[in-house]
């Protein structure tokens, strides 16, 4: 049952990835007008490479809106489609595509963004892995009027989080929440909040994560292989490879001190990616990691005791 509340707008939704949804979800629940959802187009995925939509299509097909889905915004047709709905406004999150100015300057209100960092912090592709990797105690989410800048525009409403111990996934969870929550808060009355121009002097940008990016580097001290794992846990996951074969690491234990091994030897001074014991420790730059949920690939992921079970990798031997 849709709930009206005050300050119902008609809007276009703009989205992608599972990040997307509960915005989406949340704005259809409000009762605001859902003139028409954009989303990226079908890829192709899984063994069949079977053309898949977007989570943002399937949710949208779902609650039965229209749903379009353009290679381009650039094309002039695209562009006069899109004037045509008549919208007060578009909410952005994790599209994926450029918006050309004529998109921009469309609605009778500014196009607003669900951005997942606190601006200008982070700007960019991926803001959550870039806050994990760098170590960041507390991200969050934005809300923000677009512009052709990338995410430079005026900011409007913001939430922070602990970054804490989670995973990308754990921490985009969340803030796919959060953003949904204060989406709907600022379009039940806009006028309340007033822009806040962005410091560029203090902007950082957060790159495409790249999947040999994921590969583990022991060289790196033990806390932070452990925030690769993090970072890049669910995709593109973190990874190492021995004897030809790829393992991920989904989770890990950190060891400030590397542990002795299996017949007492130190390893203070064993290169890092090195296996120090019996139990698959692994020698960083400074300090250890043990796995706690580790995958061979094409293999289900599992805990470490299981995995031992069935795989040998002997202590002295190098990985990465």
């Amino acid at each position: 049952m849709t709930t009206e509340y005050p300050g119902k707008r008609r809007i276009a939704y703009m989205g992608t990835p599972e990040f997307a949804v509960p915005a989406l979800r949340a704005l259809h629940e409000t009762g605001h007008e859902i003139a028409a959802v954009y989303s990226q187009p079908p890829r192709r995925a899984g063994r069949g490479k079977k053309l898949t939509p977007s989570p943002v299509q399937k949710a949208a097909e779902e609650l039965g809106l229209t749903v379009r889905v353009p290679v381009s915004l650039k094309d002039p047709d695209a562009q006069a489609e899109f004037a045509a709905l008549d919208l007060d406004t578009a909410i952005v999150a994790a599209y994926g595509l450029i918006l050309p100015q004529e998109i921009l300057d469309a609605p009778r209100m500014s196009c607003l963004n669900i951005h997942g960092s606190l601006l200008p912090r982070w700007r960019g592709a991926a803001p959550v892995q870039r806050a994990i990797l760098a170590g960041d105690e507390q991200t969050g989410i934005t809300i923000m009027q677009m512009e052709r800048g990338l995410d430079t525009g005026p900011m409007l409403l913001k939430a922070q989080t602990p970054v804490a111990e989670k995973t990308a996934g754990e921490l985009t969870d969340e803030l796919a929440q959060t953003g949904a929550d204060l989406m709907v808060q600022y379009l039940s009355d806009p006028a309340r909040y007033s822009p806040e121009t962005q410091d560029d002097a203090l902007a950082t940008y957060a790159k495409k994560i790249t999947k040999e990016e994921a590969r583990i580097d022991f060289a790196q001290g033990a806390e932070q292989v452990v925030r690769q794992i993090r970072a890049f846990n669910p995709v593109p996951g973190a990874f190492f490879e021995y004897d030809g074969a790829r393992y991920r690491i989904h989770s890990a234990i950190i060891h400030s001190t590397p542990p002795h091994g299996e017949h007492g030897e130190a390893h203070d001074n064993s290169a890092p990616g090195t296996v120090i014991n019996d139990k698959l420790t692994i020698k960083c730059s400074t300090g250890a990691i043990t796995p706690a949920l580790i995958q061979k690939a094409g293999k289900p992921k599992m805990a470490l005791a299981d995995f031992l079970r069935g795989t040998n990798i002997p202590e002295g031997a190098k990985i990465g």
